[in-house]
């Protein structure tokens, strides 16, 4: 694993809030969302920004809406392409951008106001080693409300070997990356679409990048990634998939990481069965069990005749007591 140091230039009497940003948002088919996310990008205290929007062959009015606040805003940019994903959309925005400090967010989620400007603080203090500063997430609902908190333990520094176990970045709107970062690792993998396996686009990426440099870690809650039933990350197949694929790469390239891989494989596998019954998705449980013994017959087993049959009855339970609990109280509001 070769170990890069980052080409952020040496700055001397140049203030923080001076140095540009540019923020990457790929959109496709997100009228519903995208002008609450440009919003939450606008009110940065960070102001210095470039917002290049990447519209990625939208049917509906998401266009529209972007170049309404593009005519109030010059620092807002439409860029139109044919759809080619999410991985292709990032990649035209980066490219086009005209920072060395890169910021993504997805159409449809939403930022603190001090995102960029603490991220980018943290990552000048860390030059040259650190390449990507990232945040702690919140999910939220289709009304902003606060579903689930991500309270892991924090993880920087060389984070490779944690990568391949989970990624616990956890979205593609968390992270702001140097642009030789970005060059290292070749960008967002489209083949991952290319192959109906889209969905593990981000942490590739994460992984590839951490093949190279450190990471960093502002340990606050600055990111809402919206979960919706529409989501790439519904499609429980398609992303178990589309991780298995991440690992073959990286096993191709680190023979070495046999037992690391092994260990994301049964984490992933675990995830996956637990969502799948959590979201009552039973019609998948034996497609995804299929595919998980063609990597592990052990793991499958172990999913099959242990995480299952313990998570159905979790649910069995909570099922129960939800249908006579009293209501729950109103979720709170995101930031």
């Amino acid at each position: 694993m070769t170990r890069h140091v980052s080409n952020i230039e040496t700055i001397v009497d140049m203030n923080p809030g001076e140095i540009l940003i540019s923020v990457v948002i790929p959109a496709y088919n997100a009228e519903r969302w995208i002008a609450r996310t440009l919003e939450s990008v606008q009110a940065q205290t960070h102001s210095n920004l470039e917002i290049l929007v990447v519209d990625d062959g939208s049917r509906d009015n998401s266009a529209a809406i972007v170049e309404q606040f593009a005519a109030c805003d010059p620092r807002i940019r439409l860029i139109r392409q044919p759809n080619g994903g999410v991985a292709r959309a990032r990649n035209t925005g980066w490219r086009q951008a005209k920072s060395d400090y890169i910021a993504f967010v997805d159409a449809d989620d939403l930022w603190t106001p001090d995102k960029t400007e603490r991220q980018l603080a943290l990552l000048l203090a860390s030059a040259p080693e650190v390449a990507l500063i990232y945040s702690r997430y919140v999910m939220i609902d289709a009304d902003d409300r606060v579903s689930y908190r991500w309270d892991g333990p924090p993880h920087d520094g060389w984070v490779f070997d944690t990568l391949l176990s989970y990624n616990f970045i956890g979205n593609g709107s968390a992270a702001l990356v140097t642009r030789a970062a970005l060059e290292v690792a070749d960008g967002f993998d489209p083949a991952l679409r290319d192959n109906n396996a889209q969905g593990c686009e981000d942490i590739l990426f994460y992984c590839r990048v951490a093949e190279h440099y450190a990471f960093g870690m502002v340990d606050d809650y600055q990111i809402g990634y919206r979960q919706l039933p529409d989501n790439m990350s519904s499609n429980l197949p398609c992303m178990l998939r589309s991780w298995l694929m991440v690992l073959d790469e990286i096993r191709d390239r680190h023979p070495e990481k046999k037992k690391q891989i092994h260990g994301g494989i049964a984490r992933y596998s675990r995830w996956i069965v637990r969502r799948a019954i959590h979201h009552r998705r039973f019609s998948t449980l034996p497609r995804l069990i299929a595919m998980i013994a063609r990597q592990s017959p052990r793991i499958a087993a172990t999913m099959l005749f242990n995480v299952a049959p313990v998570t159905l009855y979790e649910q069995f339970i909570k099922w129960r007591f939800v249908k006579h609990a009293p209501p729950a109280p109103r979720q709170r509001q995101w930031r």
